[in-house]
């Protein structure tokens, strides 16, 4: 009885150490792993930021040394480092145009994407109206069309109506196809709200268009913000609309720089910075708008 009892009561202890041994071992893997994760993410992102790194330094290089050596002797040489090609740049009145003309065509048509896709989303999440289920089917249908298969017959419409070529034409295009997924998107966002929410506005005497925007736009800034950065970032990087319907006199940025893709030889010391320009411009934008976009991008993901 004795033997049981001095068994049973030094077994706990004895496993004491072993515990402590393990947990302490759990830790220092799990630390181990974390630092290496670490690592890991470190240099994935070192090299997706690779393009970005070579794409600037080879814009504050003269045309000469880009020519005799790649971007990366300037860690052996960082005389070669200049301003030059900037200045160079605000003198390219093309460059500088077309910027205008970039910027002229993406906050119209992000701003119409936003206020009619939100109109629009709201409508089809809380509004009764006649045949709203079917007329989201048709908006859900509108998300695999391809732009492609759009551009003669709108070419045709555009110049039938004489807005081919002209930077309204450019807006509508692009308004046109970014509704669809603007629709969808907030439309789900907005369904999630809950009914007890809007039906107490209601009873406060709150009407549709004040529920609207005291309410509901309030609620949905993080998928409003999701929006108007993906449909920025659409506008901005876009070469096939604007190639097709821009005014070949105003192009946009990205229009301007393939025309001086063809005389590269000649004009690398513009071209490498407009190029970084263009890039800088859309990052700043997301990154101003980063805490709204994972908001948006994580709703619904957790109750």
């Amino acid at each position: 009885m004795t033997t049981a009892s001095t068994t049973a009561t030094n077994t706990p202890a004895d496993d004491v150490p072993l515990k402590a041994e393990r947990s302490l071992g759990a830790r220092i893997a799990a630390r181990a792993g974390g630092g290496a994760m670490r690592i890991f993410l470190v240099l994935v992102a070192l090299f997706w930021l690779m393009p970005t790194i070579g794409l600037l330094l080879s814009s504050l290089r003269g045309s000469d040394d880009i020519a005799a050596s790649g971007w990366w002797k300037v860690f052996t040489a960082p005389s070669q480092l200049t301003f030059d090609n900037y200045a160079t740049l605000l003198e390219n009145s093309t460059i500088t145009h077309s910027l205008l003309s970039t910027v002229m065509i993406t906050v119209p048509a992000t701003v119409l994407v936003v206020v009619i896709g939100s109109l629009a989303g709201y409508a089809f999440a809380w509004m009764e109206f006649p045949g709203r289920d079917w007329w989201f089917l048709v908006v859900v249908g509108l998300l695999v069309v391809p732009v492609q298969v759009a551009l003669v017959p709108v070419s045709k419409l555009f110049g039938a109506v004489g807005i081919f070529e002209t930077t309204f034409g450019v807006i509508i295009f692009h308004t046109a196809f970014g509704l669809p997924f603007a629709i969808f998107l907030l439309r789900n966002f907005f369904a999630e709200i809950p009914r007890e929410l809007l039906e107490a506005a209601r009873l406060d005497g709150a009407g549709e268009i004040r529920l609207f925007t005291r309410v509901v736009m309030p609620l949905g800034g993080p998928a409003i913000a999701s929006l108007g950065i993906f449909q920025f970032l659409w506008v901005w990087n876009d070469m096939l609309v604007a190639l097709i319907f821009a005014d070949s006199d105003s192009p946009p940025i990205t229009v301007a720089l393939q025309q001086q893709v063809r005389q590269f030889g000649n004009n690398i010391d513009v071209l490498a910075p407009g190029a970084f320009v263009s890039m800088v411009i859309p990052l700043a934008v997301f990154f101003a708008f980063q805490r709204q976009f994972v908001s948006g991008v994580m709703a619904g993901a957790v109750k």
